[in-house]
């Protein structure tokens, strides 16, 4: 498996090949499509993101001493967007996770492309993976 940064230096070197935000966009929503589709059983009240504009779940699954990440939206962009994050952090022990400062998503130039409220879901999505990873790494010191 990748290492956070190879994982974020890859997808920062995939948004340098797009020159305009509009195939940006369009990247993200390919993105999108590759999001590891969350179990219905847990699309529910518990798992949805609270402060995001559309519908967006989010679940963690804790196994081997790693957390690994499931979610879905109800909108395209919002997918690429969460997948964004997932694809960085899934598969990391909740320390890695709580280290990772996430500026690869500022290095993309994602933060000052996406409206008030994208953003504001964006800030949710980040404070969320890093609240369950706070919660699993007090469970994995036990």
């Amino acid at each position: 498996m990748n290492t956070m940064k190879e994982a974020e230096e890859a997808l920062i070197s995939e948004f340098e090949l797009f020159d305009d935000w509009m195939d940006k966009y369009n990247y993200i929503i390919e993105i999108g499509k590759e999001l590891p589709k969350i179990d219905p059983q847990f699309k529910t009240e518990q798992f949805l993101i609270s402060g995001c504009q559309s519908q967006v779940w989010l679940h963690p699954e804790f196994s081997g001493g790693k957390l690994y990440f499931t979610a879905d939206s109800d909108a395209i962009i919002t997918k690429g967007i969460v997948n964004l994050l997932i694809r960085v952090l899934s598969g990391h022990t909740p320390q890695e996770i709580l280290d990772n400062d996430l500026s690869y998503i500022d290095k993309i130039g994602l933060k000052e492309h996406l409206s008030p409220t994208r953003s504001n879901g964006l800030a949710s999505m980040m404070k969320q993976i890093k609240l369950y990873a706070l919660a699993f790494s007090k469970t994995d010191n036990k």
